[in-house]
């Protein structure tokens, strides 16, 4: 039986894109960087701020400090800026209503700062999970699994009674190695393909196909 599912953020619950976008291009032309088109950010989001800026800056300029002039700028106009466009993907709230309803918990893993995570979820979506959890100290990104434990550990749910929703393959290498079953979501960032090739245990193309397989569970 099904007792939660655990959702990644970015590209799963939420369509930010734009927002991680224009603040990453904001912050690469303060510090005299060219700017990426918007699709570009699609494959560079996913692994951590630390690890987007890295990608977004030229080969030859990723040095400490400009890793850290980067973030900086990031933060201040993604501080400004990360509701501009951002809005959950249809049919999310009432994925959310309904597993609720069927006494279903949920939660959320990000590798998105805590205190972004924190303020998007709850503007966006309110009070819907029973858990929220963006990177922190004390925790490796995802796919190291320890976030997951946490969540797990903090709501009484085994890995066998909790499933992992999720765009890319972090996703679904996060679920395998917290022994949860991986659902990949096709209308995020990433390509059906990713996640195929990544092994995910389910692939769904609407949110109401998660509810779904946790029912049938």
């Amino acid at each position: 039986m099904i007792k939660l599912v655990i959702f990644d953020l970015d590209g799963t619950l939420i369509d930010s894109l734009n927002d991680l976008a224009d603040a990453s291009n904001k912050a690469l032309a303060e510090c005299g960087y060219p700017a990426h088109a918007v699709e570009r950010y699609r494959f560079f989001v996913g692994n951590g701020v630390i690890r987007l800026i890295e990608r977004i800056l030229p080969e030859n300029a990723r040095t400490a400090d400009n890793i850290r002039k980067v973030h900086e700028g990031f933060d201040k106009y993604y501080s400004q800026g990360y509701n501009v466009h951002t809005r959950p993907y249809k049919g999310i709230r009432e994925l959310l209503d309904s597993l609720h309803e069927q006494g279903i918990m949920t939660a959320v893993a990000s590798n998105k700062p805590d205190g972004f995570t924190q303020l998007i979820v709850k503007e966006m979506l309110g009070d819907s999970f029973d858990c929220v959890c963006g990177k922190k100290d004390g925790f490796e990104k995802k796919p190291d699994p320890g976030i997951i434990f946490h969540i797990l550990e903090k709501l009484g749910v085994t890995p066998e009674e909790a499933l992992l929703a999720g765009d890319s393959d972090v996703d679904i290498h996060t679920a395998h190695n917290a022994h949860i079953e991986s659902i990949g979501c096709t209308w995020g960032f990433r390509p059906r393909e990713e996640l195929e090739e990544a092994g995910a245990d389910n692939i769904v193309d609407s949110p109401d196909k998660i509810l779904s397989i946790a029912a049938a569970k």
